[in-house]
């Protein structure tokens, strides 16, 4: 089991952006040093960065507003956007003998979660280097002041990532949340209202990380370690890059994917009385097969769509848990839901109805704890639905590629570490990776706003509509 929080909490302070460029020049010089001590990156490139130098001239002449909205697959990608910022852009800069305004930086967004699980001198620093918290799971009234303050009078563009969370997959964008669209439309609106003619921008930045070398021994060892965690017999076989290799692996991590599925039915139907469906599998097979050759049915031990169902109904019901606690609707989306559930725990342990925690009697301390723990507890439910939400059940099958195939061992062994309580954001780092990045085309917010201030329904559309297109253009800059 995770270990929990067991004392009930002060309220969680907004941490306003303190932006020190001496901060931020410091960790600009440290950067490569640490992309190379704490991360696998030999190097990062960049498509259309001219674009992004074009929108810095721009933005610093007074002609538009805009946001960067980059995707998340890793808990790597502010490095990468801090490597694009400060080293990329100013490059193609000087190419082109464009003179820009240093520093070349951004605003940004981050969960006010992060701080929690990271330490407070994470809030410290990312205060310093620009950052605005939000709290992810209600409207935050502050923490959306403060964003809407930024895009419309900084004197620094802004950054984001729309997808609101790591999803673990280089190869799948995650629904998008209409925070940004929404930002975006309230920027015009501030802009208008002061007199102002900028026009307002959203730019698209995909990232996808590549290994250097394919890390098939270290995978089957991590298969092998979490096979062992799990109850399952190893595989002794020699892998190579054969596609029998492949083949022999990828029949592994799906039956570890059905067994792990298959305990967490178990102990959610057997201990909190939930109800799921049955699925008859058959034996995997043990003959050899190809990488081109993984949607044979013969190689799996159910079609991917069982699985895929198995798995939804499985998110369901672990959320169905912690729902029923806290005594929240299930409705909406799986990120909908996980961000309802985080905030009413949040509540439960950062207590803002206690004004003064010291002045609670031993009494009331102690049954302030015991809320604060099962909030706590119940919350383990929501986290383990977090890491999955990406899952369709033949992301691997469908494109077979050692990217995809680490990626979703890795998303297992988040699940078997969080069980464990160890520390899921401690992930094993197989082998050496380059980053790819990708500076869309800007999309005009302000083409827009003539749709979205007609009337209520105009406007939710006009919000729905552009977080669709952006989620497009995310969606094709994936290589």
């Amino acid at each position: 089991m995770p270990h929990p929080i067991i004392q009930v909490q002060p309220p969680l302070e907004f941490i306003p952006p303190a932006f020190n460029p001496l901060v931020l020049r410091g960790i600009q010089l440290l950067l490569p040093a640490w992309l190379r001590w704490q991360t696998k990156i030999t190097h990062i490139q960049a498509d259309n960065v001219e674009t992004l130098v074009d929108l810095y001239q721009q933005f610093q002449a007074g002609k538009i507003r805009f946001m960067m909205a980059f995707r998340h697959p890793s808990a790597d990608d502010p490095l990468c956007m801090a490597y694009l910022l400060s080293r990329l852009v100013p490059e193609v800069a000087r190419q082109q003998k464009i003179s820009l305004q240093r520093p070349i930086h951004s605003h940004f967004i981050y969960d006010r979660g992060i701080p929690i699980w990271a330490g407070a001198y994470v809030g410290w620093l990312y205060s310093r280097l620009g950052g605005t918290p939000i709290h992810r799971g209600k409207f935050d009234r502050i923490g959306l002041h403060s964003a809407r303050d930024l895009f419309a009078n900084s004197k620094l563009p802004l950054a984001a990532a729309p997808e609101g969370a790591t999803n673990g997959h280089n190869g799948i964008v995650s629904p998008l949340e209409p925070g940004i669209a929404q930002l975006g439309f309230w920027c015009v609106e501030d802009l208008l209202k002061a007199g102002r003619s900028e026009q307002v921008l959203i730019v698209p930045i995909g990232i996808q990380y590549y290994y250097v070398e394919p890390p098939w021994k270290p995978l089957e060892k991590l298969l092998s370690e979490l096979e062992a965690a799990s109850g399952l017999p190893t595989v002794d076989e020699q892998v190579g890059d054969a596609n029998t290799d492949q083949a022999s692996l990828y029949r592994r991590l799906y039956r570890l994917g059905e067994h792990l599925l298959s305990l967490m039915e178990e102990f959610y139907a057997k201990f909190y009385h939930q109800v799921l469906p049955k699925t008859i599998t058959k034996e995997i097979s043990t003959g050899t097969a190809t990488p081109a050759s993984f949607s044979s049915e013969t190689l799996l031990p159910m079609k991917s769509e069982q699985f895929a169902s198995r798995l939804q109904a499985l998110l369901n019901t672990a959320l169905l848990v912690a729902e029923q606690y806290f005594g929240l609707p299930a409705k909406g989306s799986l990120i909908d839901r996980c961000r309802r559930l985080e905030q009413a725990g949040w509540d439960r342990i950062y207590r803002e109805d206690i004004k003064q925690l010291e002045a609670l009697s031993p009494l009331e301390r102690g049954l302030a704890d015991i809320i604060a723990e099962e909030a706590s507890l119940r919350m383990w439910h929501m986290r383990l639905v977090e890491s999955f939400v990406a899952v369709t059940g033949k992301y691997v099958q469908e494109k077979f590629t050692v990217e995809r195939f680490a990626e979703t061992t890795l998303l297992m062994w988040d699940t078997i570490t969080r069980i464990n309580g160890g520390n899921p954001f401690r992930r094993p780092r197989l082998g050496k990776q380059w980053v790819q990045m990708t500076v869309g085309q800007p999309i005009s917010v302000s083409d827009r706003w003539e749709v979205y201030q007609a009337d209520r329904r105009s406007a939710r559309l006009a919000v729905a509509d552009l977080t669709h297109d952006l989620q497009e253009a995310l969606a094709s800059m994936i290589k």
